[in-house]
């Protein structure tokens, strides 16, 4: 199975500027490394990072999804398994969760986090390590998909919304959480003043400082939520619309194929 192209992490580092050491982490295998370092601090600095916060933003990706009892449902960049652990608890035993990530520690680390966790409903999650633009599954074949902190690191975000759009049953809907792009300028500078000033050095507790220090630009490089729900129905979604979340720090795509 294809390793994946797309990182995803709730505050994730990008290839910044051509530095020295930006261009050792530009390629599949460098990324998969950096993932690989981050992996065993990835919740905990979450929780850190966002008050807690990015859990009540993950609740509402979920029940966005329209994901209920007995789907079979993809959570795409699953990362250690947030999203995917609450979209167990909507299908239950009857349905099916499937978590793919191109970071096989991520995964490792989903999987114990199954393990350690006592909810019936958790014996329905699988992991699998794979492509997000070359998803290994056949056409129409979830109820439901989300995507927590992914689609921004895809390089062809176009072809990543096509694939989700190809395995999405009809009527169903992709939900896909992450930065918001705002086009007002006082909600863009708040967000920089936090990443610069809070996000950055917390990581660097962490020893994780260049690998945070161009998560402003990754977020001024993205898509606007206009711009995503042009990408969605340009890729052949029916209807497409885009949530601004935390005072519009974060945002919500939800699609309907």
């Amino acid at each position: 199975m294809a390793l994946a192209t797309v990182l995803q992490f709730s505050f994730a580092p990008v290839a910044g500027p051509p530095t020295r050491r930006r261009q050792q982490i530009r390629s599949s295998a460098d990324r998969q490394a950096l993932f690989s370092r981050i992996a065993p601090v990835y919740d905990n600095l979450n929780d850190v990072l966002s008050l807690g916060q990015h859990r009540i933003w993950k609740r509402m990706a979920v029940n966005w999804s329209g994901a209920k009892e007995g789907n079979n449902v993809l959570d795409l960049c699953c990362g250690s398994g947030d999203l995917a652990f609450l979209l167990s608890q909507k299908v239950g035993l009857n349905g099916q969760v499937t978590g793919l990530d191109f970071s096989r520690e991520q995964l490792i680390v989903a999987s114990k986090r199954q393990q350690l966790r006592a909810k019936a409903c958790y014996c329905n999650l699988k992991w699998v390590e794979g492509d997000a633009v070359d998803l290994p599954y056949p056409d129409c074949y979830f109820d439901a998909i989300t995507i927590g902190y992914g689609l921004r690191n895809v390089v062809d975000k176009y072809k990543a919304m096509k694939e989700v759009y190809r395995v999405l049953k009809p009527g169903s809907k992709a939900s896909i959480l992450d930065f918001n792009k705002s086009t007002d300028e006082f909600r863009t500078s708040i967000q920089g003043w936090m990443i610069d000033n809070i996000v950055v050095p917390v990581a660097a507790g962490y020893g994780l400082t260049e690998e945070y220090r161009y998560l402003k630009s990754s977020i001024q490089e993205f898509l606007t939520g206009e711009e995503l729900e042009h990408l969605a129905l340009e890729s052949g979604f029916s209807s497409a619309k885009h949530y601004e979340i935390s005072g519009g720090l974060m945002g919500n795509l939800v699609a309907t194929r």
